[in-house]
């Protein structure tokens, strides 16, 4: 049974409900969640609130970085634990949940080395007056965390709230908290004070609307779908609350016939099969230069037959998506595809060792996608990969901005100037060049355009956003 973690303690609902945590690979419940209410919430923010005052705000940017610090070493000593929660919680294989641990390591890491290097302003001004600024937390930070990457989405939301100054009530998806309630109780054994670091489960519709209506929340921080986003920041805007919001993707792959396609075509791969496709920042739509439209999609689908699909345990190229629903949904593009006959180039592999009962989807390749199918438009969430051919620039770059989202984008070229072109007119947030998510850099802003959301998490770029400018002006004549 897993509680909620309220002021370093482990505390029930005061539901008395429960839900249950279900392992993807398998379909079969492991343990219980506490199925909290608005009375949580507001236990979780009243004590992240008395943190806030008495103890998180008088602490200086340096004391706040070394306890950041020894956080980081302590997630290091437990990443194969906090792993194989990831694992079997999220369905994640071993080498991707064990990504996921090094890379909350990595954060914490990067966070605590931040706190004391946010700076303000001094502005030249009247005769008489000195006029600078400072940047202060908001206080407490509700930080809403999706399932697809719950340590991840932790660390950058999370962490860099912390450093910032403020104190976090977090809301993880009831598909996904185990790893983050063990994370907490890591903070409070390498010191956090009772109060700044709060986890409380529950469904969306219960705890997470709570935490985004309820009055001591200072900020929100949203990662999810464009449809939860909305409802969140519309909730938030009543009592004027400022929201980050990191949504949904559906990232071109743009590769031009100048490509080198030795090292386009394992990230092009990747991007789609990594956590099965459940990613915001997937690259789910490939874009090719006519020119190399056939030979690329021969050589794409061989590979594509070649990936495996099986449970987490296994560690193969994929595991098993999140839940049934999700599952469904897959399945219904598919169908959709296949009603609209889009011709399917390759799938994958399921193992014969996977079990009837999980939640499994073979990466499936798909060719000759109309722009305007909703499978070219909305985020499947799942490991399918629509292909388009396009004849020139400008063609690409029609193709790539037709969607109501602006989140990631690759470009394949050896053009220098094409390069530069086309990171200026592809409408996203972030542009990757001759790769594909460099590497996942946690010293890299991210965020979106148009219904991607907006606001920046990771690197030094999300403590602007979890501070507000302070002014100040003083006339000494």
């Amino acid at each position: 049974m897993q509680f909620n973690y309220i002021a370093n303690a482990s505390i029930p609902s005061v539901s008395g409900r429960t839900i249950p945590v279900i392992d993807p690979s398998d379909g079969q419940p492991f343990d219980e969640l506490q199925r909290s209410n608005a009375h949580d919430i507001d236990t979780a923010v009243r004590a992240a609130r008395q943190c806030y005052e008495a103890v998180w705000s008088k602490l200086s940017a340096a004391e706040r970085g070394r306890l950041l610090m020894k956080l980081s070493a302590k997630v290091a000593e437990h990443a194969d634990e906090l792993a194989a929660l990831e694992q079997r919680d999220c369905g994640k294989p071993t080498k991707q949940a064990r990504a996921d641990a090094v890379a909350l390591v990595r954060y914490f890491e990067f966070y605590a080395g931040a706190c004391d290097k946010l700076h303000g302003d001094t502005i030249p001004y009247l005769d008489g007056y000195s006029v600078l600024t400072w940047r202060e937390a908001f206080g407490v930070v509700g930080s809403i965390i999706p399932w697809n990457y719950p340590m991840q989405i932790f660390g950058r939301s999370v962490g860099g709230a912390l450093a910032a100054g403020n104190v976090c009530v977090v809301k993880p998806a009831e598909d996904a908290c185990l790893s983050l309630i063990r994370v907490a109780q890591l903070a409070a054994e390498v010191g956090f004070p009772a109060g700044a670091i709060n986890i409380v489960t529950g469904y969306g519709h219960e705890v997470g609307d709570a935490l985004a209506r309820h009055p001591g929340i200072d900020h929100i921080s949203f990662t999810g779908s464009p449809k939860v986003g909305t409802l969140i920041q519309q909730v938030a805007a009543e009592r004027h609350c400022p929201v980050t919001l990191e949504l949904g993707g559906k990232s071109p792959q743009i590769v031009f016939a100048d490509a080198d396609l030795d090292a386009a075509l394992p990230a092009v791969i990747n991007a789609i099969v990594q956590n099965a496709g459940q990613t915001c920042s997937a690259g789910s739509r490939l874009l090719v230069d006519q020119a190399i439209y056939e030979p690329l999609l021969e050589r794409l689908g061989a590979a594509f037959e070649n990936l495996r699909v099986g449970p987490a345990t296994m560690d193969l190229d994929v595991g098993p998506l999140i839940r049934a629903s999700q599952q469904q949904r897959v399945w219904d593009f598919l169908s959709d595809a296949q009603v609209a006959g889009i011709p399917m180039v390759a799938q994958g592999q399921i193992v014969d060792e996977a079990p009837e009962t999980g939640f499994y989807q073979a990466p499936t390749l798909l060719r000759d996608v109309p722009v305007d199918h909703r499978i070219a438009q909305e985020e499947v969430f799942g490991p399918v990969l629509s292909a388009m051919s396009f004849k020139d620039e400008d063609h690409a770059v029609q193709l790539a901005n037709a969607t109501q989202f602006g989140l990631v984008a690759g470009v394949w070229t050896r053009d220098c100037s094409r390069q530069l072109r086309m990171a200026k007119r592809v409408k996203s947030g972030q542009v990757f060049i001759n790769n594909y998510g460099a590497g996942g850099g946690v010293e890299l802003p991210f965020g979106g355009v148009k219904s991607s959301g907006y606001g920046r998490e990771k690197g030094f770029e999300a403590l602007y956003g979890f501070t507000t400018v302070k002014t100040v002006a003083i006339k000494h004549g």
